[in-house]
């Protein structure tokens, strides 16, 4: 057996999953191998190690209040996204409901029809780019999880 076989098997030997043949030949390669000796009691030191930690379990006052501000959070959520669609359908229907008028008066100069078509459509442009690119930055910055809100 070489050494990278024994790395590949060091865990299963440790765990007792290996088969009868190939605990065989592991613990013959062991008998050869000074490097693989040390490594596998490493491996089991690490091990003990590991199995003598104990995490502590919050208690029922501590996850009430995490899910609390779980639900909070949610529930804020969901009022700001209402909110924001609400008051962009409003100034959508109101911008249009204004082009329309402003086109249909013939007391209104030609210039500002277009100025003000203009300027709604500069804010629809802006708004859908702000957008855009906050949406493709949320995909791909590393950091916005990491930060505690």
């Amino acid at each position: 057996m070489s050494c990278d076989a024994f790395n590949r098997m060091a865990s299963a030997y440790l765990d007792g999953e290996l088969t009868a043949e190939d605990r065989r030949r592991f613990e013959a390669h062991l008998e050869t191998c000074d490097a693989c000796r040390r490594e596998l009691a490493d491996l089991k030191r690490l091990t003990e190690d590991l199995d003598m930690i104990r995490f502590k379990e919050p208690g029922d006052e501590e996850l009430a209040r995490y899910w609390s501000g779980v639900y909070n959070r949610l529930e804020r959520g969901l009022g700001w996204i209402l909110f924001s669609v609400g008051a962009i359908l409003t100034l959508c229907y109101g911008a249009f409901k204004v082009i329309e008028e402003l086109i249909r008066d013939d007391t209104v100069s030609n210039l500002l029809k277009v100025g003000v078509c203009a300027l709604i459509a500069g804010l629809v442009v802006l708004f859908v780019s702000l957008l855009r690119e906050r949406l493709v930055v949320c995909k791909v910055d590393r950091y916005s999880k990491e930060i505690e809100r």
